[in-house]
């Protein structure tokens, strides 16, 4: 009977630890397109100023260099909040692909858990059951309690990328 139990809490680690490596790519992905993002923003930036300083030495008033400048402003402050809109709507979806994953996770796992614990405790003199009944419950809490956290998350990063594109 152990045995048994052994093999199902080895499947439940293995299981666990593809999850975390699915998790951490998912992380390294979107980090990565984030990093490229922030690098193309601070690029266009770059060549953005350049070539207002190159305009700024060809303006002959006052008038002209004032103009110049707000246009300036005005597309430095567009490309940021465009940055940070797509910025927020990669942290959503990778927000998003994660809790799938660790709620998938809760939801199978915790099925073989109970099988395993309840194999342990057979033959013991507790209330098996009861022990299986409460751990379930418990599980299936914390799965709900995920959800609601990742719905609510997932709420206020779409709200952020939605109010930057009213702007």
């Amino acid at each position: 009977m152990a045995n048994k139990t052994d093999q199902t809490v080895a499947a439940l680690q293995k299981r666990n630890l593809e999850a975390a490596m699915q998790l951490a790519q998912i992380s390294i992905e979107n980090s990565q397109r984030i990093l490229q993002l922030q690098m193309e923003t601070a690029r266009d930036l770059f060549e953005s100023g350049v070539s207002n300083v190159q305009a700024l030495s060809h303006v002959k008033t006052p008038q002209e260099a004032m103009e110049l400048r707000a246009r300036a402003a005005q597309q430095t402050a567009e490309k940021m909040f465009s940055t940070s809109r797509d910025i927020a709507e990669i942290t959503a979806g990778m927000q998003d692909a994660m809790s799938k994953l660790v709620s998938q996770q809760l939801t199978s796992g915790s099925q073989e858990l109970i099988s395993a614990v309840q194999g342990m405790l057979q033959g013991m003199p507790l209330n098996s059951h009861a022990a299986a009944e409460t751990m379930q419950s418990t599980f299936e809490a914390a799965r709900k309690t995920l959800e609601q956290v990742a719905k609510a998350s997932s709420d206020a990063f779409s709200a952020v990328a939605k109010n930057g594109k009213k702007d």
